[in-house]
């Protein structure tokens, strides 16, 4: 394999393996044994040659669009492109919306620059939908921006290389610069990252910097494709990445009367979290309507300084509170009757409270199910935290601890992980579920 490809070693072969007795096996496994050989030999892709990859992406032709006209020859590269690499550049930082600024794309042969305030760019999100793999890094925030603007459905072709390499590394958030050097021994400079990217015409510095971000990309996917079918571990990347996709959708389309459960305590009262949906509520629809952050409107700790203080005054929300004072002089009486309207709610009309988490000093059950993790992880070669995500462990700990069916598991555990943590872990757990409830603040 090329030096810019991933060196990181694939499962033991049989020459390094222990040696055992030919009778041992039965001619039965030796027959699945060379089918399954057989058939991952038939999937896996040739060898990427990764010299041959950064020449012709050094050789792709950029093209800006500019015109609603010019934007038919992206639509059509892409309706037999089969993989195009994305990026966007957007500003968000005074606003709710984004205002989008360029959507970079890479047909494999060619960078389209797209100038998204001179376009209509419904066309375009539709034919993204269609194409076979969408490639993105870390397109958290970038999904997130295409679900507001296209009206689709969950897309069902994203193909994250962040995602990608943290079953290769462990490390779950690398950067897009730190991937390609490490995976392509490729250096690009990330400076612009912040610049106003809504300035006409862009500076040198910032054109370079948006065609770096999807230059490489096709290379970055052919290499993580071919080590990470190598490992047969491709198919489980996938199924996350489109889990992924799922999840930013959800995130996108949460209803003004759920984003207090983003900001929610398990310590709160029923009447804290009634006061918490009802000023989260309110924050949200004065963002939306100012087009302005949330944070701009109150702050994550003037929030919990609300929820804890629970003012009845504009002098305790002057003293007890951190909220701003132009926000507190616009807006201050019309958040006290919204706190007001929430406390005087019925304890029936109350959320419910948030269910305790584990927390326990005897370190029984947490060395138990390390261990589980640990030996699932090594056995099928993915970083143990990939293959188990605290977020989704703590909801396991509920389903068990509460006897909730099997149906409220996270989606990333009803998967390709699901019959490893029915099988397995779930009766570990349960063998220490005395000890769960416990650490749970659960009576028996």
């Amino acid at each position: 394999m090329s030096n810019h490809v991933s060196t990181f070693s694939s499962a033991p072969t049989a020459s390094t393996q222990s040696s055992t007795p030919k009778n041992a096996v039965s001619d039965d496994n030796l027959v699945k044994q060379a089918i399954n050989s057989d058939t991952q030999a038939a999937d896996l892709p040739p060898e990427p040659d990764i010299d041959a990859l950064l020449d012709a992406a050094d050789d792709a032709a950029v093209t800006w669009i500019r015109q609603q006209e010019d934007l038919a020859e992206v639509i059509e590269a892409l309706a037999t492109c089969g993989r195009v690499a994305l990026d966007t550049e957007f500003i968000k930082r005074d606003t709710y919306y984004p205002r989008l600024a360029l959507v970079q794309l890479n047909t494999g042969n060619h960078v389209y620059l797209l100038d998204a305030p001179q376009l209509q760019l419904a066309e375009l999100w539709q034919a993204l939908a269609k194409v076979d793999v969408a490639i993105w890094h870390a397109c958290g925030e970038d999904l997130g921006i295409f679900y507001l603007l296209s009206g689709c459905p969950p897309l069902t072709n994203i193909f994250d290389t962040q995602i990608a390499l943290s079953y290769l590394t462990g490390q779950l958030q690398m950067g897009y610069q730190q991937a390609l050097d490490e995976q392509l021994d490729m250096h690009i400079d990330k400076e612009q990252s912040q610049s106003d990217w809504l300035q006409r015409p862009l500076s040198d510095e910032q054109e370079q910097y948006a065609i770096d971000d999807v230059r490489f990309l096709p290379a970055l996917y052919l290499s993580l494709e071919y080590e990470l079918k190598k490992r047969g571990l491709f198919e489980h990347v996938w199924a996350d990445c489109q889990l992924y996709a799922k999840d930013l959708y959800d995130a996108q389309h949460m209803a003004d009367d759920e984003m207090y459960l983003t900001m929610a305590d398990y310590r709160y009262t029923s009447e804290q979290m009634a006061i918490l949906q009802a000023v989260a509520t309110w924050r949200e629809e004065l963002a939306r309507a100012t087009n302005q952050p949330r944070t701009f409107v109150i702050k994550k700790q003037a929030m919990r300084e609300i929820i804890t203080e629970k003012p009845s005054s504009m002098r305790e929300l002057v003293h007890k509170t951190t909220m701003h004072r132009s926000m507190l002089r616009l807006y201050g009486e019309e958040l006290l009757k919204v706190i007001k309207e929430a406390k005087n709610l019925h304890s029936a009309e109350h959320p419910d409270c948030l269910l305790p988490p584990y927390r326990s000093k005897n370190k029984i059950l947490s060395k138990a199910v390390q261990q589980a993790i640990d030996e699932q992880a090594k056995k099928i070669g993915v970083p143990a935290n990939v293959l188990m995500r605290k977020k989704w462990l703590a909801q396991l700990y509920e389903v068990i601890a509460f006897d909730k069916d099997l149906s409220e598991l996270p989606e990333g555990l009803k998967g390709w992980r699901n019959d490893w943590v029915i099988q397995t872990l779930k009766p570990v757990i349960e063998q220490h579920k005395t000890e769960l409830q416990q650490g749970m603040g659960i009576k028996a």
